[in-house]
């Protein structure tokens, strides 16, 4: 999408089409998979064609989205084994599942809907009920992740509509509105696509990653770690590039110092995905209130980057402080063996990271394996 024309080297790179199928569990490549002194990985469920997003509900269960299929999952303890259950299917790239007071929300290409008490329904679910459906239904970016802020409010972006254009005031956005669709508002613009977001713990204000534009180097621009502080704010997509730079194709007459800057830089092309910052107890308190972010792998790079977990430590004034890698493995002799897509911290401060490329999630724990639990 948007790839130069005439240009030998960029007619080589061109997104990693997935395995079709999911990994089997003893194919997962979880004793590749490398964690900070302290720290254990184990595969917590697998089987989940394209596993993306992911949301916690009140009585334990897992709720995975997808991309690529039309399923989302839901991962179930019962009688102390995880299985994995169809919860929706016959959907249209439901990436994006929010929880809250028993309901799941789940976002699909340009709608999205409901199952209320799903976790009473799981043996036998409903149709999900729609709740808006007046998102752009653009392929381009049109995958969704959505979150419900502290505000109540469930949240859902929308993505430029390729890879770097001016487009019209209903892409390149972040919108709000009230749990049954009602109210909905514009409260950011000026983003490219962001696929992962999440609150402060202590100041409250939301942050997301945003993937910068391809095309351009192979080493700028680099995806972004963005703040809200105020309703309105303009992120620069696409006149400005990562906070610095302004675009070769846009940017004629404009300045960055118009738009919000990032709080921080997180690798060219990584295609920083799922964020949140840990509240847990479980983690040593270096990790308390840091930004754990899912960096899905860069395609467009001739070396690639990313297919990682970072930590994102901020500084007291709210910006990047460092950037430190936490799981790595995914990426061997620059080929992927796993891509990272989402992060989320459980009840008991242990950490799901799903992989959409071997259709699996796992589980993270610190201390010793007997006392952090087992599969």
């Amino acid at each position: 999408m948007g790839r130069p024309a005439g240009n030998d080297a960029a007619a080589k790179l061109a997104p990693n089409a997935p395995p079709p199928i999911p990994a089997a569990p003893d194919k997962l490549p979880t004793a590749k998979l490398k964690v900070p002194a302290g720290f254990n990985i184990e595969v917590y469920a697998a089987g989940m064609t394209n596993a993306r997003s992911l949301a916690l509900g009140d009585k334990g269960t897992v709720f995975v989205g997808s991309r690529l299929v039309d399923k989302v999952y839901a991962i179930v303890n019962k009688d102390g084994k995880r299985e994995v259950k169809v919860l929706a299917s016959g959907l249209y790239r439901p990436n994006g599942v929010a929880f809250k007071d028993g309901t799941l929300y789940i976002a699909e290409l340009s709608k999205i809907s409901k199952i209320e008490k799903v976790e009473d329904v799981l043996d036998n679910p409903p149709k999900p009920t729609v709740i808006f459906d007046k998102l752009p239904k653009d392929e381009a970016h049109g995958w969704k992740f959505i979150a419900i802020g502290p505000d109540n409010k469930l949240y859902a972006p929308v993505g430029q509509p390729g890879n770097n254009v001016l487009n019209d005031d209903e892409h390149g956005l972040l919108r709000r509105m009230n749990l049954d669709g009602s109210g909905a508002e514009v409260i950011a613009r000026g983003l490219r696509h962001t696929v992962g977001f999440d609150w402060h713990p202590e100041t409250k204000h939301l942050y997301f990653t945003d993937n910068g534009r391809d095309w351009m180097s192979e080493d700028v621009p680099e995806d972004e770690l963005n703040r809200i502080t105020k309703v309105g704010e303009h992120f620069g997509a696409p006149f400005c590039l990562q906070g610095n730079m302004v675009d070769p194709e846009f940017g004629w007459g404009k300045s960055c110092s118009e738009y919000t800057a990032p709080v921080g830089l997180l690798g060219p092309h990584s295609a920083a995905l799922g964020m949140r910052f840990y509240t847990g107890n479980m983690f040593p308190k270096a990790y308390k209130n840091a930004a754990i972010i899912a960096r899905h792998g860069s395609w467009n790079r001739t070396k690639k980057v990313g297919g990682d977990v970072v930590i994102a430590k901020l500084n007291k004034d709210g910006t990047m402080k460092s950037m430190e890698p936490f799981l790595t493995g995914f990426l061997e002799d620059n080929k992927y063996i796993g891509r990272p897509v989402d992060v989320l911290q459980m009840k008991d401060g242990s950490l799901l990271v799903s992989d959409d490329w071997n259709g699996a999630v796992y589980r993270i724990t610190y201390g010793k394996p007997k006392m952090a639990g087992k599969s």
